[in-house]
């Protein structure tokens, strides 16, 4: 677990993995504290909830996204389905108390000023703006009030909306801010990630950017850590088969942990950013490197030419580069055919 969110971009290189529980606790505390233990098992740094209040977030009317419709099996409203997926404020206090003892980063998406205030008192550390909220320029001047750190999704924005997004952040105080590339689509098409508008984000914005994941498996998230995610966000559930509009495009627990282990795995295939062999590969370099050998006896007092020089293995010896530094000099003592010359042999 990170010391600190502020560090979510300067981590030694080492990406912050959110195992987004969401609402896949089904308005349930009790599978809520179960998915807590299951990302703190997984390894991953922290795990992400959604704090809401359905009066505050929907009209009585508002209809479901198609993809809610068809993952619930519910024709219902947007309020009657967020309604039966809400928990009392007061479960998150308990959450929070959870993965203190599990030794994972509590978070949980606020979407009103009551949910963030209530976050906000908890001490959670960084706040995360969801796709839906990018828009919403009071919203994010509420978040950036608070001074902490904060995450920005993007799905379904553009480049102007998100720097919009980060200079409303910005000038309502708050902390670093990083933003993550995300395709609201549950789940994403492969061929609509588009994975390198990470890249753009960065350009534009300037500032540390992450991808949060609605692809199905784990090839996305890792792919997005080499291409420079600092931060990556996935669902994840206990059941794909259990009811909600979320399971379904979620990891299962050994899933999540596979990623967390392949993200961790790409991070020491990634390295440090520089070009400087190793202790091993310089002592390779000495075995397999060439020197400068007499191709032929060279007695002593001999002026050297270039018929009388050759290269070869071992890289011991004079390299390479200087060949052109030694005809002309003379030869001090008897040099062997096959010799390494060395500088002491020469005048």
């Amino acid at each position: 677990m990170l010391e600190s969110a502020d560090s979510l971009a300067e981590n030694n290189g080492r990406c912050f993995i959110i195992a987004e529980a969401g609402v896949n606790h089904n308005g349930d505390l009790a599978l809520a504290r179960q998915l807590v233990i299951a990302a703190a098992a997984a390894g991953a740094d922290a795990v992400k909830f959604q704090t809401f209040q359905a009066g505050h977030l929907v009209t009585a009317d508002a209809p479901q996204a198609d993809y809610q419709a068809r993952n619930t099996g519910r024709t219902e409203s947007q309020f009657d389905m967020l309604k039966r997926l809400e928990l009392p404020l007061e479960a998150f206090g308990e959450l929070a108390g959870l993965c203190a003892e599990m030794g994972i980063e509590f978070m949980s998406t606020a979407f009103d000023e009551d949910s963030a205030d209530y976050l906000a008192g908890l001490g959670m550390r960084c706040f995360k703006i969801p796709s839906g909220e990018l828009t919403n320029l009071p919203f994010l001047r509420h978040i950036g009030a608070f001074g902490r750190p904060v995450i920005v999704s993007t799905g379904m924005g553009t480049i102007e909306e998100a720097e919009t997004a980060v200079a409303t952040l910005r000038e309502a105080g708050s902390g670093p801010v990083t933003v993550l590339h995300c395709v609201t689509r549950y789940p994403t098409p492969p061929e609509e990630a588009h994975l390198r508008a990470m890249h753009v984000l960065r350009h534009a914005l300037g500032v540390p950017i992450g991808y949060s994941d609605h692809t199905e498996g784990i090839e996305a998230p890792v792919i997005a850590v080499a291409a420079g995610a600092c931060v990556i966000e996935k669902h994840f559930t206990l059941d794909r088969d259990l009811p909600g509009p979320d399971h379904k495009a979620s990891l299962e627990p050994g899933e999540l942990a596979e990623m967390v282990h392949a993200i961790r795995r790409a991070e020491v295939l990634l390295g440090q950013a520089r070009k400087q062999p190793g202790a091993d590969e310089l002592a390779v370099a000495q075995i397999v490197r060439r020197s400068v050998v007499a191709r032929r006896a060279i007695p002593a007092g001999s002026i050297l030419e270039p018929s009388m020089l050759v290269l070869r293995r071992p890289g011991t010896g004079i390299p390479p580069a200087r060949l052109h530094e030694l005809p002309g000099k003379r030869a001090q003592s008897d040099i062997a055919e096959g010799a390494l010359i060395r500088w002491e042999d020469l005048a």
